[in-house]
């Protein structure tokens, strides 16, 4: 599943399993675009990381509800390596609220960043993953999507929603030749996870039948398939790595 030579755009990578889906296929041999919104440090950081293992990367600031900011980071993916091969639509964010306490500015918010990013960034890059020999589109959503979560009504739309998107994206793509799937990943262990209070990440845990949180590297190897040429006949899934919640 070498990635010699691919050329990878991640949004939201700076930190969390942006970051590590970015470090992973870094370390494969592709060129990697690092975007983040404000984590400027971080982002270079995972630069570093990358270059650290042989690798290439670049950071492209961009707020990715934010088009024109969307268009500067497909100039600077241009300009550092040529036309994407691979975009991965991780960037997302959370506004919890009880449903009745959630404001409308909550949930547009999340709409914008989590359905609107990933609208603006796929269609930004469409022709590239059209054009690209092995065109991969990658939408990273959530168990919560599935599932639902209390006091994130907003997020669970959001995330639910890119399954519907990703399976229509993958009928027009497979017009081309490319890929669309979605990866829906159970709870993680990120710096997020540090400020779950210790008695609700038990609970959480007790829930999953493999009775551990996920590894970003979890996620992250799953990713590095559907991103390779192994993957060219899988498209319009959503693969859910959660340990078997749903079991």
């Amino acid at each position: 599943m070498s990635m010699d030579g691919r050329t990878c755009v991640i949004t939201g990578s700076a930190r969390g399993i942006g970051r590590g889906i970015a470090e992973y296929l870094g370390e494969e041999g592709a060129n990697v675009v690092i975007n983040y919104r404000s984590s400027e440090g971080a982002a270079h950081d995972a630069v570093d990381a990358i270059e650290s293992a042989g690798g290439s990367a670049v950071t492209a600031q961009a707020d990715v509800s934010d088009r024109d900011a969307v268009e500067h980071m497909r100039e600077v993916c241009l300009k550092a390596f040529g036309p994407a091969d691979v975009l991965v639509n991780n960037a997302g964010i959370t506004a919890d609220h009880q449903f009745t306490e959630m404001t409308r500015a909550d949930w547009d918010r999340v709409m914008d960043v989590n359905l609107g990013g990933m609208f603006n960034c796929t269609q930004t890059f469409y022709d590239d993953i059209w054009n690209a020999e092995e065109g991969r589109l990658i939408n990273i959503s959530s168990v919560v999507g599935k599932q639902g979560n209390f006091g994130q009504a907003n997020y669970a739309a959001a995330k639910s929603g890119m399954f519907g998107f990703t399976r229509t994206i993958a009928l027009e793509l497979a017009q081309g030749g490319s890929t669309a799937n979605c990866v829906a990943p159970g709870f993680t262990a990120t710096d997020m996870v540090e400020t779950v209070p210790e008695h609700v990440l038990e609970r959480i845990i007790s829930s999953v039948p493999l009775e551990r949180l996920a590894e970003v590297e979890d996620i992250a190897a799953v990713v590095r398939f559907l991103a390779s040429e192994d993957s060219s006949y899988v498209t319009g899934e959503v693969i859910d790595v959660n340990g078997g919640m749903d079991l």
